[in-house]
């Protein structure tokens, strides 16, 4: 699954803010309708303060039945700068990516799509740069302000701007659970998005596709250790 090159990677953080400006604008929420049959979760964490392991877990739809997997690491030089996360993740990602034979139909990541100060996390970001249906799916809240959704699965309210614009969805996952934050991330819409990440939530808070991610990028940081 090979990328695009939108931009220079060896930045600093003020090109990294005007990059998410440009980018900002060829974010789409246009989703045409198509047969899916694969899901991928994406997740990035930092075995060592400058190695960035990243996971790529690809998984059947609408059945969740793991199909592969791919793992890399990649050197981090950009620091850790809120609202800057994908400069810091997304190099070790599509190297992940590109290891893949499956090239997946819809891709979730742990981490927000356009709800996010600029419109471009890194959910979007990746979803640019791999011209792919994506979607942010966030345990916590980075941008925007909402009412608490109903407490019953499939609960959801607006996640919302400063401006006024809906930037995501806090969705109930499991009656009774903390919420997580889903926003378009490109080449899909808010409503699309949602039902992908419940449809992909049959048992657990998180969506398959990323719990099993998380799960195989802690086995390969304990190598580390």
């Amino acid at each position: 699954m090979k990328a695009r090159e939108l931009h220079r990677w060896d930045v600093d953080a003020a090109a990294a803010r005007r990059i998410q400006d440009q980018l900002r604008r060829r974010v789409s929420d246009a989703w045409v309708e198509r047969p899916v049959r694969t899901i991928a979760g994406a997740d990035v964490s930092f075995p060592q303060k400058d190695l960035a392991l990243a996971v790529v877990v690809v998984l059947r739809f609408p059945d969740l039945q793991l199909i592969e997997t791919a793992v890399r690491t990649s050197p981090c030089t950009f620091p850790y700068v809120p609202g800057l996360l994908s400069f810091r993740e997304i190099p070790a990602l599509l190297r992940a990516f590109e290891a893949l034979r499956t090239e997946p139909d819809v891709i979730l990541f742990d981490a927000q799509g356009i709800a996010h100060p600029r419109r471009l996390g890194l959910a979007a970001h990746a979803g640019l740069l791999l011209d792919t249906p994506a979607i942010g799916c966030a345990k916590s809240r980075l941008y925007g302000t909402h009412e608490a959704p109903g407490a019953r699965r499939g609960s959801a309210s607006e996640l919302v701007a400063e401006d006024g614009d809906v930037v995501g969805a806090v969705l109930r996952t499991r009656s009774g659970v903390r919420p997580i934050y889903v926003s378009v991330g490109h080449r899909i819409d808010l409503q699309t998005a949602v039902g992908f990440v419940l449809a992909s939530a049959p048992k657990y808070r998180i969506p398959e596709p990323l719990r099993l991610a998380d799960r195989l990028t802690k086995e390969k940081r304990a190598a580390y250790r």
